[in-house]
């Protein structure tokens, strides 16, 4: 009679793991979903903490089958609830986007090594290099921009010399040397990308007036230091 009760619990505990394996799996996999389709390179700060969490909660009612699996499942879906308050607040607030995700970093500016920047992120000539190479530039002085991301990742963007020819300069029109940057963001003043461009809030409300347009109706509009400048309107 053991020998059979033992057999008996070893089927129910198989049982119980596939259970909670299927419906912690389909449970996970709407909370990625709810949360956006961003990759792990991609993903903010806060992103990847949750990611991790998620991963970490899931595991629980794995090991200890003692625990209710609604305990994982209260707990992911409170996670992606926050998740989803801090996105929306992010949108509305620059401010709060700052304090949550940061701000993109210019390491080169005009083909000039910000070594204060540098230190300050605590990035060494090294890994500068490495990123670099990894993008396929050996040369550090054909780079004319280098952003460093709020994910971590480097934006690189070359001298004119050495970019890929477009069509434009294959008819003899080439890009203008400037890096567009974005300065009004869902009708809101991003008064550290203007700085960049040499631009002022007057100038920018001015553009916008000559464009007959009010600041709440843009939203998005880029500019570089050499003058040009462009604006996508809100949808109504």
């Amino acid at each position: 009679m053991f020998i059979k009760h033992s057999r008996i619990s070893d089927g129910d505990f198989l049982l119980q793991i596939i259970l909670r394996t299927t419906i912690l799996y389909f449970i996970i996999i709407l909370a990625i979903r709810l949360m956006g389709k961003r990759q792990i390179g991609d993903l903010q700060p806060s992103e990847l903490v949750i990611t991790i969490l998620i991963s970490e909660i899931a595991a629980m009612p794995l090991q200890d089958l003692d625990m209710p699996i609604t305990n994982g499942v209260v707990a992911t879906m409170t996670l992606v609830v926050l998740e989803l308050i801090i996105s929306v607040f992010a949108m509305k607030s620059i401010r709060f986007r700052k304090l949550f995700y940061g701000n993109s970093c210019i390491i080169i500016k005009d083909g000039v090594i910000d070594q204060k920047m540098l230190r300050r992120l605590r990035v060494t000539v090294p890994d500068l290099m490495e990123v670099l190479r990894n993008q396929e530039v050996f040369d550090i002085t054909q780079v004319a921009y280098a952003i460093l991301e709020t994910n971590g990742q480097l934006s690189v963007l070359l001298k004119p010399p050495y970019q890929t020819a477009s069509v434009n300069d294959l008819k003899g029109n080439p890009q203008p040397d400037g890096m567009p940057c974005l300065i009004v963001s869902d009708g809101k003043i991003l008064t550290n990308a203007m700085k960049s461009v040499y631009l002022d809030k007057k100038d920018v409300q001015k553009i916008v007036k000559q464009n007959n347009l009010q600041l709440k109706d843009v939203f998005i509009m880029t500019a570089s230091k050499n003058g040009d400048y462009s604006i996508v309107k809100k949808e109504k």
